[in-house]
């Protein structure tokens, strides 16, 4: 799959905000490359965001956009993860996952030759274990399974979490949980779900039941907020280039969104935990076109 482009008119913005607040800041914008996922650095310096096939670093401080000099992997999808001790995993177009110093340099990759695509979304507070999801055979309409494997290489374990599309797995901060989105809950496509389970498989709980497409929980490091993102009704997937809505809420109370923004997005908005370290903010991107009458609320 080849790296995605900007539509003709069309721009892409770089957000944070805050689930205290609700107050947002746009941090950067370009007509000239389309990035996506963004991950907040561990210093709060800088977000990292993949691109054109590339790794790339937005320094918070100067607006400045740097490609991070990665070799050694194949052009990257919109999936990547900061790990303890400066490491990056970042899964590629050719269905694997691979490790790398955060500052560049040559990737190694961890995952054996056995068909399965991955896409990483989470790592474990102390950087042993990975999550991810793998679709068998490569084929996009198998549903994805929620996965977890060592972070050095080695046999993966699959977590059982019922029948149907399951996608975005992200550890809790201390560790005992995985979030994720699931079809489970309704066995149909386009009715993904918000929910949590054990890394083993255990104590599988629905956070919220909503009539429309929820996707991707990502928790701040403190656990006190969450973000996620939901798609019109009847979604299948997580497209790009449509009206969505991301919701911050407190994780005492999934169903009361503390704020709601819109914008025109999809893939790419938010599709890994981009919580800056104090939890203060969390980092999105928006892709407006401007003959679009679906433009992001300002």
């Amino acid at each position: 799959m080849a790296p995605r482009v900007l539509l003709p008119d069309q721009r892409c913005e770089v957000w944070t905000a805050s689930a205290a607040t609700g107050a947002r800041e746009l941090v950067f914008s370009t007509g000239e490359l389309l990035v996506e996922a963004p991950n907040w650095t561990h210093d709060g310096a800088a977000l990292i965001l993949n691109g054109a096939g590339s790794l790339w670093r937005l320094d918070l401080g100067t607006g400045s956009l740097g490609e991070v000099p990665v070799s050694g992997i194949p052009d990257l999808n919109n999936d990547h993860v900061l790990a303890p001790g400066g490491l990056i995993y970042l899964s590629a177009s050719d269905g694997h996952i691979y490790r790398a110093a955060l500052q560049g340099g040559p990737a190694t990759r961890i995952t054996a030759d056995d068909g399965v695509f991955r896409f990483l979304h989470g790592v474990s507070p102390d950087g042993q274990e990975l999550a991810y999801v793998g679709i068998e055979a490569g084929n996009s309409g198998n549903p994805g399974r929620i996965m977890t494997m060592p972070a050095g290489g080695g046999a993966s374990a699959f977590v059982d979490v019922g029948r149907g599309h399951s996608d975005g797995p992200e550890y809790s901060p201390d560790g005992e949980w995985l979030y994720f989105n699931t079809e489970a809950f309704s066995g149909r496509a386009g009715r993904a779900q918000l929910a949590r389970v054990r890394p083993g498989a255990s104590g599988l709980e629905r956070l919220i039941e909503s009539g429309a497409v929820d996707w991707f929980p990502h928790l701040s490091p403190d656990g006190r907020f969450a973000c996620y993102l939901r798609f019109p009704p009847g979604t299948k997937g997580h497209p790009a280039d449509l009206p969505v809505e991301i919701i911050a809420v407190s994780t005492e109370d999934w169903t009361v969104p503390l704020h709601t923004w819109t914008l025109f997005g999809g893939q790419g908005t938010l599709n890994v935990n981009s919580w800056s370290p104090d939890s203060a903010r969390f980092a999105y991107v928006a892709y407006p076109v401007e003959c679009s009458a679906a433009r992001p609320a300002r």
